[in-house]
């Protein structure tokens, strides 16, 4: 694309109406908003999969329980998800086994309990904002067909107080409606594309939550008998 492309670009975006121009402004705050949240969901995640395999890691080692629970609450502020999981169960398995008379059975459904509520909070997280990416894909490009049918109609509107019809006189006002269209798809394939591979990724990474519960609550019910 020369420079006078560009500058066309940008005289058809100056010589819009306003409603327009109102429209591509919403589009583009929409974009730059969504190209966000996209990366700050991408860093999250990727974080959140070094920490699991780190954790899981360190877990399936074999080392002592205790010595992984007090380093995963020393170091709280720096501790993955999974890793928050499991100070949870542990904690919740410490307090119930000092109760002598409870059934074995019912303590390790309290730390299921435990380990789940902790799990939601987390997946939670990792699902947080996703909704919007899904909206801005799904709602952009008619806010951009929103701005072309207003500009299209603007442009035959004035066909009424000319004489002679012609393609130079209506297709300035018809290129002007389109580039709505175009930022309006701008901004949502970007964030489908997003939302689809990050909803994917936190499937993912609560499939290995559940599988480690499941696991983990495997473990203490063996140390319980």
């Amino acid at each position: 694309m020369n420079v006078s492309q560009d500058l066309a670009i940008v005289e058809l975006i100056a010589n819009a109406s306003l409603v327009v121009k109102l429209v591509m402004a919403l589009l583009v705050y929409l974009s730059v908003l969504s190209w966000y949240w996209i990366f700050r969901k991408w860093f999250q995640l990727r974080d959140a999969r070094a920490r699991t395999d780190a954790f899981e890691r360190d877990f399936w080692s074999g080392g002592d329980l205790n010595t992984l629970f007090q380093d995963a609450v020393g170091n709280r502020e720096h501790s993955g998800a999974m890793e928050r999981i499991f100070e949870a169960g542990f904690r919740e398995f410490t307090k119930l086994r000092s109760q002598r008379t409870l059934d074995p059975g019912t303590a390790i459904d309290g730390v299921r309990r435990a380990m789940r509520a902790t799990c939601q909070r987390e997946i939670d997280d990792l699902d947080a904002h996703l909704s919007f990416l899904a909206s801005v894909g799904s709602v952009a490009p008619y806010i951009g067909l929103f701005g072309t049918v207003w500009g299209i109609m603007n442009s035959f509107r004035g066909l009424a107080s000319m004489s002679t019809a012609t393609l130079a006189a209506v297709a300035p006002g018809i290129a002007e409606a389109l580039v709505a269209t175009a930022i309006g798809l701008f901004a949502a394939i970007p964030a489908v594309v997003a939302y689809n591979r990050f909803a994917h990724d936190t499937d993912r990474i609560s499939v290995r939550f559940e599988s480690f519960m499941e696991e983990f609550s495997n473990i203490l019910q063996r140390q319980m008998k």
